[in-house]
């Protein structure tokens, strides 16, 4: 079943939600956050904006993103976080 994204989402809640992935934040510079994560010894370094609401397509993104650093599922990673 196709997990739905969020609408209203803001950045700051996104990278809450993936600080219970193993992302940490490295860093901020103005209105985007930086995330990262080790990994089997690599370390995954994601962008996040800081705003009020993401888009969809950009939110969408970042879950792919981290799908494949995390070599799961889009949609397994969607309830992960959001179900």
């Amino acid at each position: 079943m196709k997990i739905p994204l969020p609408r209203n989402l803001s950045g700051r809640r996104l990278a809450k939600l993936l600080s219970s992935l193993g992302y940490r934040i490295s860093r901020q510079s103005g209105s985007h956050i930086r995330l990262e994560a080790w990994d089997d010894g690599r370390m995954h370094r994601v962008t996040v904006p800081d705003h009020r609401a993401l888009k969809t397509g950009t939110l969408h993104g970042i879950v792919k993103e981290v799908a494949a650093a995390l070599k799961t599922d889009v949609d397994a990673l969607k309830r992960r976080l959001f179900g």
